[in-house]
């Protein structure tokens, strides 16, 4: 008989004590179980519940009839749809499946074991994966506490004084998930002012579109101003293609051109290319999801604070509740009456929970039975 292998030594050390990213529950199986109870009502991974431009569907039955074919491998029209909109070359667009991908990526070019990667505490938690994926050494600035007029936001100042000689990179999101929080225009342009022009920072704008802060711009704006900047969009949010997988970076071309040796052949699918570029294309339906998801969430909050409960700031489609010692109880008793919500403890949040924004309907649905569950504690 054969020894038993030990695989694990055989991977790449860094490898090694990588913790897969966690998705949440499995949210098929749930639907099956509770298909005859009500249905389930899904609060945890900030979908846009109003769906993708419904010319979607319509323009995708000529691309569906030729998914034999391998998708154009540059996204050539999905580049230029974007090159348009956002009035930047072509060249200075990357195409991800779904910008999680080039997260990845731009921790593999650009760290490596000698290096180090800056990020805010209580930040996407695929960050930290891609540091750790390279084998480069994470440094977290604290963010902000809970008595901050900005609760649990990025401290920028904290981020700068964290750079040293050997920081390559800095990862963080506005407005940022978990937490919701943000910072402002002039906040961002005077910490890229002031970052060390060989330090790339990644700004994560997976939610800007939900934005309705006037303080909030897009890092765009300081593209050609910051040659250092990268900024990730994607599709899965406020465009609602999060089942199609698809995102892009924009940056200077010399870093695009990096990416291209590590890229996966045909990264991003036929669909997926075509269904994003239709919905870049409707303004209008893009514009009616996020007016709808601030009514919610200004409604949804309003509700969770008349019950005594304390809701941190969001720019986004989702809202941070501070549940205390009770979280873990609430969370479950949820569960089990089919309203699936995030836990944060893997963010070091135990006391919080995190709930994507639904329609008015779902969100009054939530609101009765959190008011049932609390009542019983």
């Amino acid at each position: 008989m054969l020894a038993s292998i030990n695989f694990k030594a055989l991977a790449n050390p860094a490898i090694r004590t990588l913790v897969a990213y966690d998705p949440g529950h499995d949210i098929p199986g749930l639907r099956k179980a509770f298909a005859s109870k009500g249905g389930l009502l899904e609060l945890g991974s900030n979908e846009n519940c109003y769906g993708p431009s419904p010319d979607i569907q319509i323009g995708l039955q000529t691309e569906l009839s030729a998914i034999f074919r391998y998708p154009d491998p540059s996204g050539k029209a999905l580049k230029l749809a974007i090159a348009e909109k956002y009035q930047v070359p072509q060249k200075c667009i990357a195409l991800g499946n779904g910008s999680h991908e080039l997260l990845m990526q731009f921790a593999q070019v650009f760290a490596g074991p000698d290096d180090e990667v800056l990020l805010s505490r209580y930040c996407f938690a695929v960050y930290a994966i891609a540091v750790h994926a390279v084998g480069a050494q994470l440094k977290v600035a604290e963010a902000f506490d809970l008595q901050h007029s900005m609760p649990l936001g990025h401290d920028l100042n904290a981020l700068l004084a964290g750079i040293t000689a050997k920081t390559k990179l800095i990862f963080f999101a506005n407005p940022n998930n978990p937490t919701g929080t943000w910072f402002s225009f002039a906040q961002l342009s005077n910490f890229l002012a002031a970052v060390p022009a060989n330090v790339l920072v990644v700004v994560d704008e997976a939610y800007i579109e939900y934005a309705s802060n006037p303080e909030i711009q897009s890092a765009l704006v300081l593209f050609k101003k910051f040659p250092n900047l990268i900024v990730t969009r994607t599709f899965s949010k406020a465009y609602g293609l999060a089942g199609l997988r698809v995102g892009f970076a924009i940056a200077d071309a010399k870093i695009v051109q990096l990416l291209e040796p590590i890229r996966e052949s045909f990264n991003v699918n036929a669909i997926a290319l075509h269904a994003a570029r239709l919905a870049l294309s409707d303004d209008t339906h893009l514009a009616q999801v996020c007016a709808n998801n601030a009514i919610e969430r200004d409604w949804l909050q309003s509700q969770l604070t008349a019950m005594g409960l304390q809701v941190l700031p969001s720019q986004t489609n989702f809202l941070l509740v501070h549940f205390g010692e009770a979280t873990v109880q609430i969370e479950k008793a949820l569960f089990e009456r089919g309203v699936i919500v995030r836990p944060m403890a893997g963010y070091g949040l135990g006391h919080f929970l995190r709930i994507t924004l639904s329609t008015h309907a779902d969100n009054q649905r939530f609101v009765s039975t959190l008011q049932e569950v609390m009542a019983c504690l």
